[in-house]
């Protein structure tokens, strides 16, 4: 066995989390090596966030097409260029990822590619190559879930992989999940022609938020004309000559072009030697860490999916540069899953971050907690944008503001906001008195806590 050399800080996979460890690493001054197997970028920026957004922006384009004469303005919508949406989200990925790969030289970063595996503590062996570190970051993502016997051949049954990469529009689609990855490319393809019906198990869309959210999601689906069926069991499926016939259990069968998995993501951590070298994982399959992402075998960390939690780049981001920091001495402040902004880019988009309403009264109890909703209706600029929602707070009575909730066009991009108000622990009567521009979608979240502070101007209630 060859051994190619010794470093302070090995990592095992060059997604999010596991290049932002390499790179706040090597800033501090620590030797590093970051071993991955396809592209430095991860899921994130070749098969995740980024292509999808790019997809859920061209159908935002699309739908603005088709409904322009609302704003005065007339257009002929022809149809969609597939082939002109990929090379556009290919452009964006590829401009991305080419100046990702400059950051990997230019903080002097030895990128090792191939498949690698732990070989025993302190030790990845990358295609019978050994490479040793002081420490050693797990960060080797998650994959695409399936159910048993639901075999994705990746032509009539398919999942979020080869959804990015389709030729066509599909005339229409079942999407099997009701999550983050269900509901967006929902979204997308809605927007794009096709006919769209999703089955979630549970009794409610976007399950994760906060319950208002669900149900302004659903109803603002429904009046796009997709059909949502919650509440609902996959029961099998069978390939025809037009698509597929989707059964659920109670009979009902859905005859679709194609059937979308996309019933949430599992941790990579099979085969890779993790439990000969004495790393504990739960019955989920994900690795067991302490509050500082260490692992059961020393100088051994886990971040971002592999991590049991919420799934989200941002989140495998921190825990990467966290890690780093503590391996460096730093001392840095562990990173809580509540405290991260959490947003779902379909139409309309769901943003949030801090406590649900359900989380509040569980912790706390029902007569310790309020709630104000503020309708986008009242926001000059979301009128202006032709969307509808609202804003939610919850609140600790007489406390901080415990969680914020928003539903509309654009809200991920106040998140930011809510973020620093949650964390914070901010009270409603000291983000009252910070001033938001006019007209903008922020101010919806400066109202808001103008009323729970008891200053409704234009409000009641």
């Amino acid at each position: 066995m060859a051994e190619a050399g010794n470093f302070d800080v090995v990592v095992l996979g060059g997604g999010s989390g596991g290049y932002a460890a390499a790179f706040r690493a090597a800033e501090l001054g620590l030797s590093v090596a970051l071993v991955e197997k396809d592209k430095v970028g991860g899921t994130c920026l070749h098969y995740g966030c980024i292509p999808t957004k790019a997809l859920l922006h061209a159908a935002e384009v699309a739908d603005v097409a088709r409904g322009s004469e609302k704003f005065g303005v007339k257009s002929t919508f022809e149809g969609v260029d597939v082939t002109g949406v990929n090379a556009y989200k290919d452009g964006v990925v590829a401009r991305l990822y080419k100046g990702l790969q400059g950051l990997v030289k230019a903080n002097k970063v030895t990128l090792i590619e191939g498949a690698g595996k732990l070989a025993g503590p302190n030790t990845v062996e990358v295609d019978g190559t050994r490479y040793t570190g002081r420490h050693v970051v797990l960060a080797t993502g998650s994959y695409a879930r399936t159910l048993p016997g639901l075999d994705i051949d990746g032509h009539k049954v398919i999942s979020s992989y080869e959804a990015l990469t389709l030729d066509r529009v599909p005339a229409s689609v079942v999407v099997l999940g009701g999550g983050v990855i269900g509901v967006e490319f929902a979204s997308v393809w809605r927007s794009f022609g096709a006919e769209v019906t999703i089955v979630e198990a549970l009794p409610r869309l976007v399950p994760g938020e906060d319950e208002a959210c669900s149900k302004t999601v659903e109803r603002a689906f429904r009046k796009r004309g997709m059909t949502i069926k919650t509440g609902a069991r996959f029961a099998g499926v069978e390939h025809n000559e037009n698509g597929v016939a989707v059964s659920l259990e109670g009979g009902e069968v859905i005859e679709a072009e194609l059937l979308l998995v996309a019933i949430g993501r599992g941790p990579v951590t099979d085969a890779l030697g993790l439990a000969d070298a004495g790393v504990q994982l739960d019955t989920g399959g994900f690795v067991t860490t302490d509050e500082r992402l260490r692992t059961s075998v020393p100088g051994t960390y886990a971040v971002g999916d592999i991590v049991a939690g919420l799934q989200l780049a941002h989140r495998g981001f921190a825990h990467g540069i966290f890690v780093a920091e503590d391996i460096a001495g730093l001392n840095p402040i562990p990173v809580e899953d509540t405290g991260i902004p959490r947003v779902t880019y379909c139409d309309p988009e769901v943003a949030s971050v801090g406590l649900s309403e359900a989380q509040a009264v569980e912790q706390l109890g029902a007569d310790k907690v309020t709630t104000f909703d503020y309708n986008l209706a009242g926001n000059g600029k979301s009128q202006i944008l032709g969307t509808q929602g609202f804003v939610k707070l919850v609140r600790e009575k007489d406390g901080p503001v415990l969680g914020v909730h928003m539903v509309g066009a654009r809200v991920g991009e106040l998140v930011s906001e809510a973020q620093l108000i949650c964390n914070w622990e901010a009270l409603p009567d000291e983000v009252a008195q910070l001033i938001h521009a006019h007209p903008t979608q922020s101010e919806a979240l400066g109202e808001a806590h103008l009323a729970l502070a008891g200053k409704p101007l234009h409000v009641h209630g």
